[in-house]
């Protein structure tokens, strides 16, 4: 690769763990992929995420990650005759394009279709980059056609695409209006509720009901918009578009609510194409209620208003493209490095659903906080132990985001409200972070998960502290941190009867997994306080850690002395013991490592069709637990024993949903979860390969970068 293309690379990554790592030549990777149960096409948080939930994109109408309907429509016009690329269309009588093939990149998703004698490139491209917290925050993706003549003719086209005002509400009975405007050189068509309800409502499986979706064509792109209902109708018998919009709202979407339409055209020349694009987009205003105050999108910061970001979207897209392109590259070649081709595969589909499970908002003071929804699960905001398996993402990718999800909790726990000797496990119910709402609450311990989350926040913190090569958040936020850890002195080696991060599974004592995580969380507990200068306390609870490890074994250990137990009290029994990866991660070496020898070799007799399953108890797994637990292999051969499965069960599950990390291990069902944060976790294996979070005081990124001749 030549010097210049080196630092062109390096300009886009800037900072990241990723980016120190990753310098593997990019002309070299195969893009022969997975087949996706869901593919991304619009994912930007929990209520701007618009999936393909099907094989061909023609086979269905696009849905949001819940599964309910927001059609976005495509139709392509070649010398007359009309085709689908994108929905159901208006009526059957409509042929779909034959897709040829589908590519899903970090940024980007790329669909090939031909008909007519004409291809078509339709490309999805959301400009999420890790390091770029505006860009990141800023709610516009853009779609992109590149037709061209295939078979050596000159051809007329014309590209439709039709939004349903679905995409702005809960649900079709809600009344909704919309509008036509310009932002500077952008015509814009938008839609949103009627009502305006800003952050009313909280729940799971709920749509956004607040805001404006913004269809956006550049004047340069010659584009005819409607706002009309039959739009796609009128195409289809004349080519054209109605000659009016629709005045009659507000306006339910089931009894005829205008759909948003853009009309493109071009002429191909033989062997020739052409290029068109719109814009994509949802602002709310407010997006999260944290402890009663409201806080917009982190791009609205400074004042910024949708008519300027829209503005600046558009002038900044053709870069924008370019770096998305080298940026999907360059991350698509450093993941098969860690992982091979297959473990890329997965890790590149759970990157946008990753952040797409989050609001990043900006605080009253301008930093960024981030707040994850719990998708499909009890839609809890902040979970603690689903920050947890998603951290891998985050510390490989730009640890400043884990800090922007861990502040918040820290900051709640610190309050007298808070009156717990253990950490919190939520912040509420998504988007309202008002207060822990999961088990007792803020009232009562019952149901709560004492030992979980306060094992989380600990390993996490020291994580962040090792990887950004500083201790300020532990600093902070050491008194509550100190408590914890005492917490854990007490009640962690041999946890009571209570709930852990799986508990689907429901309460158990004894839990061996469990006990892992507290012994760890003080190993961390004490690189904080050594990384503080508190060197008395760090040696006395390192010594503690080291102390608890050796009896886990002896009370683990199953009379069979071939693996180490589900619970201390249940002989016979197993589980995963994926908490074991953060001692080779964050390099504490409390366990021998003949523990993990033993428990791979155990787990290799136990496999099933699609995958290891989370215990004996039942055949479900999770798949952020899989890949920790395979990220505890020695070879790369080993590691492939539990990717296999894996990669068998994303081609050939019937459950086409975004990644669900429950799954049956024997029917490739879904057993709950969808679309969840996190699927970050499986990030884990390339953070651990080069992550270099060990060691006893935190290095520098400057460090681990060390000396690079090309800025020389």
């Amino acid at each position: 690769m030549h010097t210049s293309a080196r630092r062109n690379i390096r300009s886009v990554l800037k900072k990241s763990t990723f980016a120190l790592v990753a310098l593997a030549a990019v002309e070299q990777i195969s893009f022969g992929q997975m087949r996706p149960p869901a593919v991304p096409l619009v994912a930007h948080n929990p209520y701007f995420s618009i999936w393909s939930m099907a094989d061909q994109l023609t086979d269905a109408n696009t849905r949001h990650w819940t599964g309910a309907e927001q059609p976005l429509t495509g139709l392509l016009r070649v010398d007359g005759k009309v085709y689908r690329y994108m929905g159901e269309g208006p009526s059957s009588d409509v042929p779909a394009m034959r897709q040829t093939s589908v590519k899903v990149e970090a940024t980007s998703t790329i669909y090939v279709f031909e008909a007519a004698g004409v291809g078509l490139e339709l490309t999805f491209f959301t400009p999420v980059f890790p390091e770029d917290l505006d860009l990141l925050s800023r709610p516009v993706t853009y779609l992109t056609w590149q037709v061209s003549a295939l078979d050596g003719k000159r051809h007329e086209v014309s590209v439709l695409l039709d939004v349903d005002p679905r995409i702005a509400v809960d649900g079709p009975d809600e009344p909704v209006i919309w509008s036509r405007s310009r932002a500077g050189s952008l015509a814009v068509l938008s839609v949103g509720s009627q009502v305006q309800q800003v952050l009313a409502r909280s729940g799971d499986n709920l749509r956004i009901d607040w805001g404006y979706f913004h269809l956006a064509v550049a004047e340069e792109e010659h584009a005819v918009l409607s706002n009309a209902s039959d739009a796609m109708e009128t195409f289809v018998s004349s080519g054209s578009l109605p000659a009016a919009d629709d005045l009659e709202m507000p306006k339910r979407p089931r009894d005829g609510a205008a759909h948003l339409a853009a009309l493109l055209t071009a002429s191909i020349i033989p062997d020739g194409n052409a290029k068109m694009h719109v814009l994509l987009s949802y602002t709310q205003g407010y997006a999260i209620e944290y402890l009663r105050r409201r806080l917009p999108e982190f791009w609205q910061r400074n004042g910024q208003t949708p008519e300027q970001m829209l503005q600046a979207a558009a002038k900044q897209y053709p870069a924008l493209e370019q770096r998305g392109q080298r940026f999907d590259a360059q991350l698509r070649a450093t993941l098969e490095r860690a992982g091979g081709k297959d473990y890329s595969d997965l890790a590149i589909l759970a990157y946008r659903q990753t952040l797409a499970a989050h609001a990043l908002v900006a605080d009253i003071d301008g930093s960024a906080l981030m707040f994850p929804k719990e998708n499909f699960s009890n839609g809890c905001i902040s979970t603690v132990d689903v920050l947890y398996p998603s951290a891998p993402f985050f510390l490989f990718m730009n640890p400043a985001l884990l800090e922007a999800q861990l502040k918040p909790v820290l900051m709640y726990a610190a309050l007298p409200r808070w009156k717990f000797p253990f950490a919190p496990h939520d912040l509420g119910t998504f988007p309202l972070a008002n207060g822990q709402v999961y088990g007792g609450g803020e009232r009562s311990e019952d149901d709560q998960m004492p030992v979980e989350e306060s094992g989380n926040l600990l390993i996490l913190v020291a994580a962040l502290g090792r990887s950004e090569g500083n201790w300020h958040l532990a600093e902070q936020y050491w008194p509550q941190l100190s408590k914890w850890a005492d917490y854990l002195e007490q009640k962690g080696l041999d946890p009571e009867n209570q709930l852990s991060t799986d508990d689907f599974a429901g309460h158990l004592a004894h839990n061996a997994n469990l006990s892992i995580k507290a012994i760890e969380a003080l190993a961390a507990y004490a690189a904080m306080a050594r990384g503080l200068g508190k060197k008395d306390g760090a040696s006395r609870v390192d010594a503690l850690a080291k102390k608890m490890a050796h009896e886990w074994e002896q009370l683990a250990k199953d009379e069979a002395g071939d693996h180490y137990k589900l619970a201390f009290d249940a002989p016979g029994t197993w589980s995963q013991k994926y908490n074991l990866v953060w001692d080779e991660v964050l390099g504490l070496n409390l366990f021998d490592p003949n523990v993990k020898r033993t428990e791979l070799s155990f787990y290799t007799k136990h496999i099933n069709k699609f995958g290891l399953p989370l215990d004996n108890r039942k055949n479900y797994t999770k798949l952020d637990w899989e890949i920790w637990t395979a990220t505890l292999a020695e070879t790369p051969s080993q590691f492939q024993l539990f990717m296999a499965p894996i990669v068998k069960w994303m081609n050939e599950t019937s459950s086409r949903v975004p990644l669900t990390d429950w799954y049956d291990t024997t029917s490739g069902k879904q057993m709950g979860f969808q679309a969840r944060s996190v699927v970050g976790g499986v990030f884990m294996k390339a953070l651990a390969e080069n992550g270099n979070l060990k060691g006893g005081q935190a290095a520098t990124r400057e460090d681990r970068a060390g000396a690079d001749p090309t800025t020389q």
